[in-house]
């Protein structure tokens, strides 16, 4: 007691419990600061990418990506010497000299060998297929039509390649085909079961350029158009049954002659 005769309170201090730290792997407070840190930065991130739809679509399918040609036999024939053909250069630019009179050719060996070439993309392959077919197709006559059946396979190898240049220039040896020769067009009808799975696929398929300048339809190059008229001209010389068979095949084609 004081000297008053007041009582003195004694009052015990307690100091405040020492903190208590989880072990982590990574030590200490440091591994607690970075846990939490880790925390904070990621759960908002998982929460905002939970709140948003996901699209996956559907892989692409390819089905306009260039296939690789295989070795075509038109190339080993060349390579060899065994067609009678030399190159010519003139005013005009380069063209096929024969060293035989073309009517005079085995149709039968030589013009699939021809069609063959289609697929050449390299030069001088290319060139010589190509003016080949369509010299030979100028001078066949009524050659041509019994070769039918072994044209087409090269034909449908060249357009399944979906290589733009070469289906271009087969719409143009197509339509070509077509009038060379009398009832050549009817006798295409058969194949196009054969022929026209590719035109259906790439009939659409017109490049919109606005108000530019499309320079590929002066060189006879748009795809689009190409296919629109190789096929009025299958019905024009298809005969009766042509124009039902195009259109099951492909559906979107209008007739020309109908119309």
């Amino acid at each position: 007691k004081r000297q008053g005769g007041s009582p003195i309170l004694l009052t015990h201090y307690l100091p405040p419990p020492p903190p208590t730290h989880h072990h982590h792997p990574r030590g200490g407070r440091r591994g607690m600061s970075t846990l939490k840190k880790q925390r904070a930065t990621r759960l908002p991130l998982q929460l905002a990418n939970a709140n948003k739809p996901v699209n996956i679509g559907p892989p692409a399918t390819g089905a306009f990506k260039q296939r690789p040609a295989k070795p075509t036999a038109f190339r080993k024939f060349y390579e060899r010497g065994d067609f009678p053909v030399a190159m010519e250069h003139d005013a005009k630019g380069n063209r096929i000299a024969w060293k035989v009179e073309i009517e005079k050719l085995d149709y039968h060996h030589y013009l699939p060998l021809f069609f063959d070439g289609l697929c050449e993309t390299t030069h001088p392959y290319e060139f010589f297929a190509r003016q080949g077919v369509h010299d030979m197709l100028e001078h066949g006559g009524p050659k041509i039509l019994p070769v039918i059946p072994q044209l087409i396979i090269p034909i449908k190898n060249a357009l399944n390649t979906r290589n733009k240049h070469v289906i271009c220039t087969t719409l143009k040896i197509l339509q070509h085909l077509v009038v060379s020769g009398e009832r050549v067009g009817e006798a295409l009808v058969p194949y196009y079961r054969q022929l026209l799975p590719i035109l259906n696929l790439f009939k659409n398929l017109n490049v919109n350029m606005g108000d530019g300048i499309d320079y590929s339809q002066q060189k006879r190059e748009n795809i689009g158009d190409l296919i629109n008229e190789t096929l009025e001209v299958f019905e024009r010389f298809g005969g009766e049954d042509a124009f039902i068979n195009i259109k099951y095949m492909v559906p979107t084609y209008e007739s020309c002659i109908l119309n």
